[in-house]
């Protein structure tokens, strides 16, 4: 038997007559409210105005994840993630029992964003590989999906994710930039293939051919706002509402509405993070 705090799916909008949107991943807590007069709940607004039904807020480390947490708490359309970036050395250097007690809190759906970012890493980076191996643990522990953080860092990601057998929870690559290859040694353990702002982007021509090529029940879209706007906001601060124009973008590339492209990639989400919430 599912929760009681099952997902619903995504729904039609009665009034503005469109296909709700899912943003799968977004930093709330750092998106800029100055066009909002500083008002988190002004950006709420226009977020639903846009057709967004739902939203998942994910955690990049622990110092700032209670904060986090407050400001969404009240809103029964955003879920959260708990986890610690790969960037940052110089953070809280999480436990498994951590992420584990973490995660229990009810909107809670997934743990993450954890993985492999070598792009701006230098030297030893055997930290990382332990960090990410601790968020797997975490996830197999308590059950729920992993949001994949991964750059330059293409086969130590994918044996990791091996060893670690974390195709007994799944999850997402999120922001995906990489090659086919690397999809698929991710769809075949289970993952789902997440597009951001980026596949908008002039230069993503290769990325475009990915997000053709994933199948229909593992594609996700998101907006990782407050980074990578899409086009035609390239350059200017991200926010969810603009996840209209990725689902705009990969529609067009698969053949399909931008409303059949929302609907499908909702009812994506739903069920990957559904299974979050336990029987």
């Amino acid at each position: 038997m599912k929760s009681a705090n099952r997902l619903a799916l995504p729904k039609r909008d009665p009034k503005a007559g469109k296909q709700m949107l899912v943003d799968s991943h977004c930093h709330l807590d750092r998106v800029d409210l100055a066009p909002y007069g500083g008002d988190f709940a002004k950006l709420m607004d226009a977020t639903r105005e846009a057709g967004v039904s739902h939203l998942l807020c994910v955690s990049i480390d622990l110092e700032s994840y209670p904060a986090m947490l407050s400001l969404v708490d009240a809103y029964p359309e955003i879920s959260v993630s708990v986890g610690v970036h790969p960037n940052d050395r110089d953070r809280h250097e999480p436990s498994v029992a951590e992420l584990a007690e973490l995660a229990a809190h009810p909107k809670n759906v997934a743990i993450g964003e954890t993985g492999l970012d070598y792009f701006r890493t230098e030297g030893d980076v055997e930290w990382q590989r332990e960090r990410f191996r601790t968020h797997i643990r975490a996830a197999r522990e308590t059950g729920k999906p992993l949001i994949i953080h991964t750059r330059e860092a293409r086969e130590d990601t994918i044996s990791i994710l091996r060893e670690e057998q974390a195709q007994a929870v799944g999850g997402v690559m999120h922001c995906f930039t990489e090659t086919w290859e690397m999809a698929q040694a991710a769809l075949d353990m289970d993952f789902y293939i997440s597009f951001s702002g980026i596949v908008t982007f002039r230069s993503a021509e290769q990325l475009r051919e990915v997000a053709v090529r994933v199948p229909a029940d593992r594609l996700l879209i998101e907006t990782d706002s407050p980074y990578l706007a899409p086009v035609p906001f390239r350059g200017k601060p991200n926010e969810p509402r603009f996840v209209e124009k990725v689902a705009e973008t990969i529609a067009g590339l698969r053949g399909v509405t931008t409303g059949e492209l929302a609907q499908l990639s909702g009812q994506n989400f739903y069920r990957l993070f559904d299974a979050a919430h336990g029987a």
